[in-house]
């Protein structure tokens, strides 16, 4: 689901004061770390980032916007009225860089008790066709989740191409628009993104939330103080269990191997 425009310039300003600030902490960084994802060509002097993890551990700004009601109430359309955070990414996905993601679904990596979770990506500056906008396969979150291990049994993050033979190029929808557009992505849908072309970086933020009723089962590959945190409603007393099977990741307690790099 796409939301044109719908976070306001005041919260949009934040945001972007919030990441310049994360952005010119990154120039002291050599190379990625648990924090910072590094993109090619990164120096002191210009600082360019994939990614920055967990932001709202980093800054208090994207937290406040997380637990604020323009994301919250939005949350609990979908997941209903108790409201729990899982973990949150900020993709910047600096301009011309050599970084895309393959197909894939999101629980896979974090299953869920059930499949409640919702990323709520938000285009902090916007998003043109150039700059490798979030790419669906519509209708997917109501088919059946693909092993994302490979031939060799390695936990790849991607859909194998031969199991998506079936997908037509009408099929697929790219969420472009301009700042404050915010995706509402169902973790089970079909999704993945080019490369950014353009010549201006694309910051989208990527908070996940579940209903409360939701747990997860497998260690989470991106850990937070806040993971689980309640940010509405009020706390389950029992858990909410859907039946259709979820492929188990690798145990994440021994490390977590980022996606890009499996998918190199």
């Amino acid at each position: 689901l796409v939301l044109p425009d719908y976070v306001p310039s005041a919260w949009l300003a934040r945001l972007r004061a919030a990441t310049a600030e994360l952005m010119d902490r990154s120039r002291t960084i050599t190379q990625s770390t648990d924090i910072y994802v590094l993109e090619e060509g990164h120096t002191a002097d210009n600082p360019r980032l994939h990614r920055v993890t967990s932001p709202q551990d980093q800054h208090m700004v994207f937290w406040e916007f997380d637990t604020d009601p323009i994301m919250t109430d939005l949350a609990a359309d979908v997941v209903g009225p108790d409201v729990k955070f899982h973990h949150q990414k900020l993709n910047v996905k600096s301009e011309r860089g050599s970084r895309g993601f393959k197909w894939y679904q999101d629980i896979p990596a974090w299953p869920h008790t059930d499949y409640s979770p919702v990323t709520i990506g938000v285009y902090i500056d916007g998003c043109t066709e150039e700059q490798g906008p979030l790419a669906f396969v519509r209708g997917s979150h109501e088919g059946p989740l693909y092993s994302q291990y490979d031939s060799n049994g390695n936990f790849v993050v991607r859909v194998r191409d031969e199991d998506l033979a079936w997908v037509r190029p009408e099929m697929i929808v790219r969420a472009v628009g301009g700042p404050g557009t915010t995706v509402l992505l169902n973790c089970r849908t079909i999704h993945g993104s080019e490369a950014n072309r353009g010549d201006r970086p694309r910051p989208l933020l990527l908070p996940v939330y579940s209903s409360a009723d939701s747990f997860a089962y497998t260690a989470s590959p991106i850990t937070s103080p806040h993971l689980g945190d309640i940010v509405r409603g009020k706390p389950a007393r029992f858990a909410s269990f859907d039946p259709r099977p979820c492929e188990l990741p690798p145990d994440f307690r021994g490390g977590y191997r980022p996606p890009w790099l499996a998918q190199k």
